[in-house]
């Protein structure tokens, strides 16, 4: 693991939008797309808005999230309709999207279709995650009741969850999906996950699942 120190957020968010498009940008280079996934919620919206502008290739581009929460996409707990609005616009708009919902009541019952979509992306090239203060990263939760299964070395490509920590269902890209990616970046924020990483890389998976990936893991972090 390689921790990266910045004397503010903002730096942060910058510095770290302009790695990624450098690395989708070298990646572009030598193959014929880039396979980049990411993570919901807020923490990264704005290295989002610094990544849409960048000027790169962007329809060889296969942007696609590390985790969802089993919504329709305009519902406003949706990650898809947080990167609708600050990823997948301006020069970024002309990415491929790969979803992980599909209308259905369970995940499940549409598990190979999307499985199918996802396989030909891996290995990853360039994965964003970010941490909980519980030491979750993507939708893996310490207590889910898949855990052990999607933390296992023959794991699918992708796992519904349900946690007690998560108030929806939740699907996530398992973590060998996350391990095997070729470039690895992790983004927290305040003091609280600082204590919260350094904690995960005493322990076990099981009980952290981010530890799964901090030994490959670029980890940016402010206060």
């Amino acid at each position: 693991m390689e921790l990266i120190e910045y004397p503010d957020v903002e730096m942060m968010m910058m510095d770290l939008g302009n790695q990624l498009a450098g690395e989708l940008k070298n990646c572009l280079l030598n193959h014929d797309w880039a396979s980049f996934a990411v993570p919901g919620g807020t923490t990264p919206g704005p290295i989002f808005d610094v990544l849409c502008a960048a000027d790169l290739e962007w329809d060889r581009v296969h942007v696609m999230l590390t985790d969802e929460r089993w919504v329709p996409e305009d519902h406003e707990r949706s990650n898809t309709r947080l990167l609708r609005e600050r990823l997948l616009v301006e020069r970024a708009a002309a990415a491929k999207y790969l979803p992980l919902y599909a209308k259905s009541d369970q995940p499940e019952d549409v598990l190979p279709e999307l499985e199918a979509m996802l396989s030909p992306e891996l290995p990853l090239s360039v994965l964003l995650l970010g941490m909980g203060a519980d030491m979750h990263t993507a939708s893996l939760f310490p207590g889910a009741d898949r855990l052990a299964d999607a933390m296992a070395d023959d794991a699918p490509i992708l796992m519904p969850m349900r946690a007690p920590g998560a108030p929806e269902l939740r699907i996530t890209l398992t973590a060998r999906v996350l391990k095997d990616a070729m470039s690895t970046h992790i983004v927290i924020t305040g003091a609280e996950k600082r204590a919260a990483l350094e904690r995960a890389q005493r322990m076990d998976p099981g009980s952290a699942p981010v530890a799964a990936v901090l030994q490959n893991a670029k980890v940016h972090w402010a206060e």
